[in-house]
């Protein structure tokens, strides 16, 4: 049986790039080299290289996870979010910052930078948020009456319906079955204001 012409084996890169990339697991050059089962790295690095050359890639230096889509058109770009375990929509509960993987997300306007979080809890199904639900955040220490944030207490976070009265933090459940939080004075830190909601099917 012949060898596999170079031009498909780089199409079928191509493919499994695109896939761990809209999966938001961008493959390293040495997990491709592994996919395909290339003896040497450098073999997967020259197919990478003539992918970004067609166009058909784009490639950030110096970063381990550095291939991504190229933009098109007008097209917002798309930069890789990091998914940091889970946040509850309910009672206070520990926050878990475990790398569970990168999401592609096209943000609207500055950016800034973005996290995201998995919601457990039912409390703010009433805006839509539902358990399993990922949130994107943009990390910034305050936020304006009605923004949905991910606030911290101590050790302890949640999403909720920010409302400022008189000086103090409230934070709101968007469900009538669970009680506003109203944290002491000081103690609470906006952790960013969620700017996107992902939900699979």
């Amino acid at each position: 049986m012949g060898k596999t012409p170079s031009g498909e084996t780089r199409q079928k890169i191509f493919e499994f790039i695109k896939a761990r990339l809209l999966a938001g697991r961008p493959p390293t050059v040495r997990e491709v080299q592994q996919a395909f089962g290339f003896r040497a790295v450098q073999t997967a690095r020259q197919h990478l290289e003539i992918l970004v050359a067609e166009g058909r890639l784009a490639a950030e230096r110096g970063k381990a996870r550095g291939y991504r889509l190229p933009e098109r058109g007008r097209a917002r770009p798309t930069v890789l979010v990091p998914l940091l375990g889970r946040v509850p929509a309910g009672p206070f509960d520990t926050a878990v910052e475990d790398l569970e993987g990168y999401i592609p997300v096209q943000p609207a306007g500055e950016a800034g930078e973005l996290f995201a979080l998995r919601v457990q809890g039912e409390s703010m199904t009433g805006a839509g948020i539902l358990p399993g639900d990922v949130v994107i955040v943009r990390r910034q220490p305050t936020a304006k009456t009605g923004d949905i944030v991910v606030a911290r207490v101590g050790d302890e976070a949640t999403v909720k319906r920010l409302r400022l009265r008189r000086g103090r933090v409230e934070l709101h459940p968007e469900n009538p079955a669970f009680e506003p939080i109203t944290p002491p004075p000081g103690e609470v830190e906006i952790l960013g204001k969620v700017t996107e909601l992902r939900r699979r099917f």
